[in-house]
């Protein structure tokens, strides 16, 4: 990522709205993405009512069906580097991680009590995975898990590689993209138009809001959704 990293104001300003409002704004501001750069597949929200999550993504690529063939040492020192890689700047951080073991994808998970502890403490908001999660009643609080499935067992769980490009749920990830997501899935954010997102949001919003009101009126018909969607499209 070579842009210049989000402040917090910027990056608070991207929480206030959901994900889908987040797509709906990248068709005004990046219309070629349309179709791209989101979740696709059904995803589980371990924890809806957390507010959503904004970070630069943390790739890796993980496999629990068969253990690994490295030894125990060289497995440590993997999962060290790959701590390091979660907390190095820019932050905040949101690990989005592909289960690479296909028909058996979400065999055992990653994440519970102690993934989500140690990525909350260096500076990772959630997940977003095609695998599994798991302790949901003792997870990290405020540490958001958006996965495939929940499971119990970890299995054979173990990093085969990190930082390179992911494919989670249909949403291609690279390190350092920017990512959004809630209860609804993830969207990559082109960091050329981050800034530029809040302001796309509330113009939907305000051309929302006309048709909205006009459905509540008493006298509400086809005729008056027509003059208020006029009125929505003049609104710039």
């Amino acid at each position: 990522m070579t842009d210049t990293p989000l402040n917090e104001a910027e990056l608070a300003a991207l929480r206030a709205w959901d994900t889908p409002t987040i797509c709906n704004a990248l068709e005004l501001t990046s219309p070629e993405r349309r179709s791209i750069g989101f979740t696709v597949e059904p995803l589980v929200c371990a924890f809806p009512d957390l507010p959503p999550i904004v970070g630069y993504a943390r790739t890796a690529q993980i496999r629990s069906a068969e253990p690994s063939s490295r030894p125990g040492p060289a497995m440590r020192d993997q999962r060290l580097e790959y701590y390091r890689y979660i907390a190095a700047a820019p932050g905040p951080t949101v690990a989005v991680i592909q289960d690479m073991d296909g028909p058996r994808r979400a065999y055992g998970a990653f994440w519970g009590e102690v993934q989500s502890t140690i990525h909350l403490n260096l500076g990772c908001l959630g997940v977003v995975t095609d695998g599994s999660v798991r302790d949901i009643d003792a997870a990290a609080p405020g540490f958001q898990f958006i996965a495939d499935r929940i499971g119990p067992s970890h299995a054979h769980v173990h990093l085969e590689d990190f930082a390179q490009t992911v494919n989670v749920a249909g949403m291609l990830v690279s390190s350092g993209d920017l990512i959004h997501a809630d209860r609804h899935g993830a969207v990559v954010i082109p960091h050329d138009v981050a800034r530029d997102i809040p302001d796309a949001c509330k113009l939907l919003e305000r051309r929302e809001a006309i048709i909205l009101e006009a459905c509540r009126q008493p006298d509400f018909d086809v005729e008056v959704l027509g003059r208020a969607m006029a009125d929505s499209a003049d609104i710039h």
